[in-house]
């Protein structure tokens, strides 16, 4: 008869926390080269912290293009979306960082990937009057008629939140 209890879930050691710790500050800081160094040895390009970010989500959302372009050339996955149900592009957009948009779409991500909540980076980037960004995701093939769960749009999205500029640029696919 199988035993149908639960494993018990491993206890860390403070050594091994301290190293995860150190690991996702490099994500953060951009420490390009030590990441490397560890992907090279095996540390799993994919690893999540307890919000769920992914190294590449870190990475992204702090600006660090070259590392992500490093972690996505081993393995790292440009649509995996935290617990909020953020993707790294989408986080990228919100920062507004063009290069990391960039090296994001080079390494794979889709111009229109979505977390559950259906909001897309160009949602976010619009919200957020990214103009710059708004017109790279335009160039990228992203859908400005796409609807988030709510059935809004980016041009929707942008009204709702007051900003100045990304409306306009939009206007064309609205209505």
């Amino acid at each position: 008869m199988p035993n149908d209890a639960p494993k018990p879930t491993p206890e860390l050691d403070e050594e091994t926390l301290a190293f995860a710790a150190k690991v996702f500050h490099y994500a953060r800081i951009g420490a390009t080269q030590e990441l490397s160094e560890l992907l090279e040895q095996g540390l799993p390009a994919n690893l999540r912290n307890e919000k769920g970010d992914s190294l590449l989500m870190l990475a992204s959302y702090h600006g660090h293009a070259e590392t992500c372009r490093v972690l996505m050339r081993h393995g790292g996955d440009p649509e995996l979306a935290n617990d909020r149900g953020q993707t790294p592009l989408a986080g990228a957009a919100f920062k507004g960082d063009e290069d990391v948009i960039r090296a994001l779409l080079e390494g794979g991500a889709k111009v229109d990937g979505c977390g559950p909540d259906g909001r897309t980076a160009l949602m976010v980037a619009a919200m957020f009057n990214r103009t710059g960004i708004v017109d790279l995701l335009l160039a990228h093939g992203t859908d400005p008629q796409a609807r988030d769960a709510g059935g809004h749009t980016a041009y929707d999205a942008a009204i709702a939140m007051g900003a100045a500029d990304t409306p306009g640029q939009l206007s064309r696919w609205h209505g």
